[in-house]
């Protein structure tokens, strides 16, 4: 068990090392390197690299945002192997519904609590 939190631990923070070298030493912006990340996440989803690295890594490799690209991938195979092309446009919604719901509810919820500050 012990093992296996040393390994998402390592594996998410080489993850993300990469991710602030490429903010210190590129011109790349932050929100570059986001996107960068998932599409990472799918290409390497897409040729068969991230499945074996997500079962090594557990948590270190589900929970950056390579792992939201890997859930995008396969939620878009899925979606097309049930509905054919049409799995394109349903596929990635339906497979990070669960995600992207819960980023939605818990903004609502902080948005309320927490007073935004004025500009000067």
């Amino acid at each position: 068990m012990l093992l296996g939190f040393v390994k998402a631990f390592v594996a998410g923070g080489v993850l993300c090392a990469i991710g602030q070298i490429l903010i210190d030493k590129t011109a790349l912006t932050p929100a570059r390197i986001l996107v960068s990340y998932v599409v990472a996440g799918i290409i390497l989803s897409a040729v068969g690299i991230y499945a074996p690295f997500l079962d090594w890594a557990g948590a270190g490799a589900s929970v950056p945002l390579t792992g939201f690209g890997n859930v995008l991938a396969k939620g878009v195979k899925k979606a097309v192997d049930e509905k054919g092309w049409l799995g394109v446009l349903s596929g990635s919604m339906t497979a990070a519904a669960c995600g992207l719901s819960s980023a939605i509810f818990f903004s609502f919820i902080f948005a309320l609590i927490k007073k935004p500050k004025e500009k000067p």
